[in-house]
């Protein structure tokens, strides 16, 4: 006897109400003022063509009001691929359990307060096939670093496919030849989610963070030292992948948490950055 088809598994929205509003309504409204008051794409001569969208971007993942117009930076640059952008590869840190791989979600969609966001099977299956990432949704539960920019994809870029991996303590080669699998033609671009330094007073986050800004721009992987951003091994492994393809890395705006709170005793550095 048949039993029909399989329901979709749905990862519910872990961090709605928290990290952003879990109201659709605002939430939009939130976002779109955060993409007003974001800094500019940066051009500093007349463009021979028309501008294209990056081929990857960095981002900050802490709630929106200490980091949405970090965020918003880089996803307002991004938004020239609507239309053309319809996978995104979601890479970002695990900080609630430990890894040692590259973790997948075994759900087919994720929800969010704008509808779900469809997840992208074939490219997981191909990773899995590969050895170069492994289901874990225990590790996926209740973290936000990816959760938080699914809205920002959703209203930026429309309904496109994402495949959230949480990336453990694994080699920047490893996880650039992930990248080689699943992020490949003008329609795919990754998103790597870091936050930047750690509850440092307010001007000695401003300095570490400019240094590793630096190494970043030099598409440095070794000169981001491990201190300095949550999100390193996935960050190290985008920039492996960069410099293999000889990407142009730009600084779009970089604040700590300090700027948006007014507490510079212990603050968080955020960064947001355009490669291609």
């Amino acid at each position: 006897m048949s039993q029909g088809p399989v329901s979709p598994r749905v990862r519910p929205a872990a961090v709605a109400g928290q990290f952003y509003p879990a109201d659709a309504v605002q939430l939009r409204a939130t976002i779109r003022e955060l993409l007003a008051e974001a800094a500019p794409v940066p051009s500093s001569k007349p463009r021979a063509r028309p501008l294209q969208y990056p081929k990857a971007i960095v981002v900050p993942h802490a709630a929106y009001r200490y980091s949405g117009v970090v965020a918003a930076s880089a996803y307002r640059a991004l938004r020239l691929g609507r239309g053309q952008i319809k996978r995104v590869v979601l890479l970002g840190p695990a900080h609630y359990v430990p890894l040692g791989r590259i973790a997948a979600s075994s759900a087919d969609r994720w929800a969010t307060p704008l509808g779900p966001v469809h997840i992208d099977t074939a490219g997981r299956d191909a990773l899995l096939d590969a050895d170069l990432a492994v289901l874990d949704d225990v590790a996926h539960e209740g973290e936000h670093s990816l959760e938080v920019q699914l809205p920002f994809i959703r209203m930026v870029l429309g309904q496109v496919r994402v495949l959230p991996l949480l990336v453990g303590e694994v080699a920047a080669a490893r996880v650039a030849e992930l990248l080689e699998t699943v992020w490949t033609g003008p329609e795919s671009v990754a998103i790597v989610s870091t936050d930047l330094s750690h509850y440092h007073d307010h001007a000695s986050a401003q300095r570490l963070d400019r240094e590793t800004a630096t190494a970043i721009c030099a598409c440095d992987p070794s000169g981001v030292a491990r201190d300095r951003a949550c999100g390193i091994y996935a960050l190290r492994g985008l920039l492996e992948a960069a410099r293999r393809h000889s990407l142009a890395v730009r600084l779009l705006d970089v604040r700590t948490s300090g700027d948006t709170s007014g507490d510079l005793t212990r603050v968080v550095g955020y960064g947001a950055f355009a490669l291609g």
